[in-house]
């Protein structure tokens, strides 16, 4: 049964659209050569191979240098002053597609979605929900490169919930005629970018919007860094009118009713054990909460946990285990969080494996602990055991998208690396810029009247 939420809101979520930056026709004919990846899902190899090609995105998204932020605006400058990058002449949003395939599946995937700037909501507001937390450093650093460029790079991805699926048949008929697509970007997915500037067809967008909240599901230190430099401006200017472009952030939307949203399980990787602690001695600690069963085949983890609620795959000195929480200690776990985040399987993990048989109280220890690493590829988990490169895998089921919905609407948040949608969206496809004078025609349009 899927569980609906009656939830109070003073605020609506108001979309607006833009007049996007995009790479010359030129340029944009050879796209797979521009486009990056998010900063952390990509190996250091991979990221130097980018930053050798000079006109390649990840100059303006992830720059480098002791002043970063100040390399970034010299770089834009350039590229728009040489027309490496032009705007578009009218304002629209941007329907962008990701076809993609799952390991070991032939079934093609597509994520529907647009791009778009939405008004940058505090979070007390609960129009815009966050499932994470931040890290301090991080946001400063986004905030940072905002206020010096005042250019947003890469699309955050945000989550609205349409079970009637209505904007899809517009965004079908744009993707038809493709401003452009990569042929495969270094996730091995197919992105497709289209524009949609016809006026009553955005109000329609922005009419099903206000109505929604939108939790956000990638890019909490990007969108946090728009309320950063968002309150700095309402800091220098009291007077503003709340329609300047430093009130907006450019956001990727997706149907969370979609079946092609897909969430990938982040496995726990050992390190180290607290103390050294011995292999068997790991595993008696966790018999008063677990049963324990030996298994064959390592391999075998993934399916034998499938669907399983509080269930877990250990790969420990060389031998596999399948561990289900004993339903009755569950009770036990008394953090301060809502029931939605209890009944979490990760949150099960945290308590009853790092807290209480590691010794690694409470969530901040947790998350500070240089002992654990968050890996996404099972295989790898499994062959850094057998390098001896750590000491355990902790096998874990994906997070559901209801879950997901459940955790938001209760204002908690999930434990770290909790969920990994999947694909990433990537930058370089559409940048936007919050100047006065640069954009100023796509905020004092028809389309921000009549919703």
């Amino acid at each position: 049964m899927v569980l609906r939420f009656s939830f109070s809101i003073d605020y609506m979520a108001e979309i607006q659209p833009v007049r996007g930056w995009r790479y010359n026709a030129a340029l944009s004919e050879h796209i797979d050569d521009y486009v990056s990846p998010l900063f952390d899902v990509v190996s250091e190899k991979q990221r130097e191979a980018l930053y050798r090609n000079p006109l390649n995105s990840i100059h303006l998204s992830v720059p480098r240098g002791e002043d970063a932020a100040g390399a970034a605006l010299v770089r834009l400058t350039e590229w728009q002053t040489t027309d490496v990058l032009r705007q578009d002449e009218l304002p629209g949003i941007y329907a962008y597609y990701q076809y993609f395939r799952l390991p070991g599946s032939q079934r093609e995937y597509c994520r529907k979605g647009f791009m778009c700037h939405i008004r940058a909501y505090d979070w007390a507001q609960n129009v815009v929900l966050r499932h994470e937390n931040t890290l301090p450093a991080a946001v400063s650093d986004r905030a940072e490169l905002l206020a010096r460029t005042q250019f947003q790079t890469s699309a955050t991805h945000g989550l609205y919930r349409d079970d009637d699926f209505e904007l899809e048949r517009y965004l079908d008929e744009a993707i038809a005629d493709p401003l452009y697509q990569t042929e495969e970007d270094y996730q091995g997915a197919r992105d497709v970018l289209a524009l949609i500037q016809d006026a009553a067809i955005i109000r329609r967008f922005q009419a099903i919007l206000a109505t929604r909240e939108v939790i956000l599901a990638d890019g909490h230190h990007r969108y946090e860094g728009s309320l950063a430099y968002r309150q700095a401006r309402l800091a220098a200017d009291p007077q503003a009118t709340g329609q300047e472009p430093w009130n907006f952030h450019l956001m990727y939307l997706t149907n969370s009713a979609a079946d092609d949203l897909r969430i990938l399980p982040t496995h726990r990787l050992l390190l180290e054990l607290p103390d050294n602690l011995a292999d068997e001695e790991f595993r008696r600690r966790l018999e008063p909460y677990f049963t324990v069963l030996p298994k064959d085949d390592a391999y075998d983890l993934p399916e034998l946990i499938a669907g399983k609620p509080w269930a877990f795959g250990l790969y420990l000195g060389g031998q596999a285990y399948k561990l289900r929480l004993r339903p009755e200690v569950h009770a036990q776990l008394n953090w301060d969080t809502t029931p939605e985040v209890k009944a979490l399987d990760l949150s099960v993990l945290h308590f009853f494996i790092l807290e209480k048989a590691l010794g690694i109280v409470g969530p901040d220890a947790q998350r500070s602990w240089p002992g654990v690493a968050y890996v996404r590829n099972f295989s790898e988990c499994l062959s850094r055991v057998d390098r001896g490169e750590a000491r355990a895998a902790l096998i874990v089921n994906e997070v559901t998208m209801d879950e997901v919905e459940r955790v938001c609407h209760s204002g908690a948040v999930m434990p770290p690396k909790s969920t990994f949608f999947y694909p990433k969206t990537i930058g370089g496809f559409l940048f936007t810029s919050i100047r006065d004078d640069d954009h100023e025609h796509a905020f004092h349009s028809p389309f921000n009247s009549g919703v």
